[in-house]
């Protein structure tokens, strides 16, 4: 790999003072623009027109630097990275992307747990379990109407997998009435831990929406449950507990909503599997032997006898000032239909609780690494004399580490019409690592794009790899699933599995090393010493992707049967 470039020398963001004029033609408010502070920043990079290594180490050391503060959203250091990204964007040829601006405001409540003067304990027959905060339990409240929640002596449920899913003849709460009650769930979808899972039992070895932490808590809201509580487990979960911890302990963001989220679970947190199976053991139960029942149809919600949850909440709530960017490079013919290259700008910022000297989460690879790469793409169609007919929007999402939440508001309030985009390619945190044989995507068998990529890969000679982990859920895990369930088609790449040098084996070291060193850490550090060849054979491929549907008239379509073709079949039926 070539050695990155130097920045040429700082910039310094200064505070100023703007009139109201002047940031309503920003397409800002008073009320919403950030301010940023004064600070000293990385620089922009002096890049070429191709696609190179070089530039885009260049990019992602500069958006990992510890300027940015781990990029957290809403901090003046992490909202500078948003600038930065913005400036680059102007820099290299792109238009503002909204109405006049880089920029798309994001309204967003934050709520930070007082930990010190909260408590979740479980009482039980045998005594109080209170676990430690955030080691061996995470907890917090999504709504936001006041500063306290509490809830006393709330039943324990053990309610399996939480879900309810008809097309699949489930329903782990049939029979049972959790209203003010405390529900503990296991992580993921019954049967895909099994040795060889049943493909014709929900999805077999690969995650459903139904598997998400997302949804079990969506679903106990429904249910009427006082507390959610999910068992954290490593291999089915895909990550260790200090990734749980990391990314629950600190303050948590959710869009603005008129109900202030009254509608959803007053508690939810996960407890560690330790915890959790000292819980079982007091209420007469084995916790394996429950797991392995909640695994088989006609499972029941069992009452965890003698068990209450009493908890009491105090957090600070206050709004929070973060945003998309949005840039655009026009279309030649056909400039009101975009082709879409996505990627997350945030990541979890500073902790000053963690253990060790480093505080920052750089989040280099997630996802300085994606939001590098459109920006890498996007210098290439910027500088080609040959403009696309359609329009090549690239958007760098907020909130991501939130619960994809910028991109969630995107998608209910949309740029530009649902049905004016043709598609599109969502990255996020693709590892440094050598060439390979394959792409693996993510969610393979979903959309026509698919029909594209592999056109594209067979001149690489490269084929389509089906994700290596289905398991983990990674389709439901990133921005892409945001776009995809208002049924635009969207691609989820994940970078080389089988490597030239190593093969599979070297792959899934590669990944394995990541989950387990870095990811969610704050070593998840820029190193000059990467192989970006990988990365930089995959954007080659991503770009001709793009060229083709940005200069063609084909509007890709998920595939017959998929759950999202009904919904980008009715969002057609009205373009006019």
């Amino acid at each position: 790999m070539p050695p990155p470039k130097e920045n040429k020398g700082k910039i310094v963001l200064m505070s100023f003072t703007v009139s109201r004029a002047a940031l309503v033609g920003l397409g800002l408010s008073l009320l919403a623009a950030p301010v940023i502070a004064a600070g000293i920043y990385p620089g922009h990079p002096d890049t070429s027109p191709e696609i190179t290594a070089a530039d885009l180490a260049a990019r992602d050391k500069a958006l990992a630097d510890d300027a940015f503060e781990g990029r957290g959203p809403g901090t003046k250091n992490g909202e500078a990275a948003a600038q930065w990204i913005a400036d680059e964007m102007k820099r290299i040829g792109l238009k503002p992307g909204n109405h006049g601006s880089y920029f798309q405001m994001v309204p967003t409540v934050n709520i930070t747990l007082d930990a010190a003067n909260s408590s979740l304990v479980f009482d039980t027959k045998e005594g109080q379990i209170n676990p430690k905060f955030p080691d061996e339990d995470v907890y917090w409240t999504p709504r936001f109407k006041g500063t306290k929640v509490s809830v006393k002596d709330s039943p324990l449920v053990f309610v399996g997998y939480g879900v309810v899913a008809p097309e699949y003849n489930w329903n782990d709460y049939a029979g049972v009435d959790v209203k003010g009650k405390t529900v503990i769930i296991l992580v993921n979808d019954p049967g895909n831990e099994d040795a060889s899972p049943d493909p014709k039992f929900f999805k077999g070895k690969a995650m459903t929406y139904y598997g998400r932490w997302t949804y079990k808590y969506e679903e106990a809201a429904r249910q009427g449950a006082a507390a959610a509580i999910i068992v954290h487990e490593d291999a089915p979960a895909a990550y260790g507990w200090q990734v749980v911890r990391n990314s629950n302990s600190g303050t948590k963001s959710w869009l603005d909503a008129k109900n202030k989220q009254m509608d959803r679970v007053p508690v939810q947190g996960w407890i560690s599997l330790d915890t959790a199976k000292d819980l079982f053991k007091r209420a007469g139960l084995d916790y394996l032997a429950q797991k392995a029942a909640a695994n088989q149809r006609g499972f029941k919600a069992v009452a965890m006898e003698g068990e209450t949850l009493s908890a009491t909440l105090n957090s600070k709530i206050d709004t929070l000032k973060t945003r998309n960017v949005v840039g655009v490079l026009p279309g030649s013919k056909r400039p009101n239909e975009y082709v879409l290259y996505t990627a997350h700008w945030d990541h979890l910022g500073i902790k000053p609780d963690v253990a060790g000297d480093d505080k920052i989460y750089n989040g280099a690879v997630d996802n300085g690494m994606g939001s590098s790469a459109i920006l890498e793409i996007a210098e290439a169609f910027a500088k080609d004399k040959r403009r696309p007919e359609r329009s090549i929007a690239f958007i760098n999402w907020t909130l991501e580490e939130q619960g994809l939440l910028g991109s969630e508001y995107f998608a209910t309030n949309p740029v530009w019409p649902l049905n004016h985009i043709v598609g599109g390619i969502n990255l996020d945190a693709n590892l440094p690592k050598g060439r390979a044989h394959d792409l693996v995507l993510v969610g393979n068998g979903a959309s026509e794009l698919e029909d594209l990529l592999t056109k594209v890969l067979k001149t690489q000679n490269r084929v389509i790899t089906p994700d290596p982990h289905p398991e983990f859920g990674g389709f439901y895990r990133s921005d892409h699933i945001s776009l995809s369930k208002v049924g635009v088609p969207m691609l989820d790449p994940a970078g080389g599995f089988d490597l030239i040098e190593g093969g599979t084996a070297a792959g899934q070291a590669a990944g394995e090393d990541y989950r387990a060193h870095r990811y969610h850490q704050p070593s998840d550090e820029f190193d000059p010493n990467w192989d970006l060849s990988g990365p930089i054979q995959d954007l080659d491929a991503y770009y001709t992707v793009g060229d083709e549907l940005a200069n063609s008239e084909n509007w890709p379509n998920w595939y017959d049967g998929n759950e999202f073709r009904a919904i980008r079949d009715k969002s057609m039926a009205g373009r006019k």
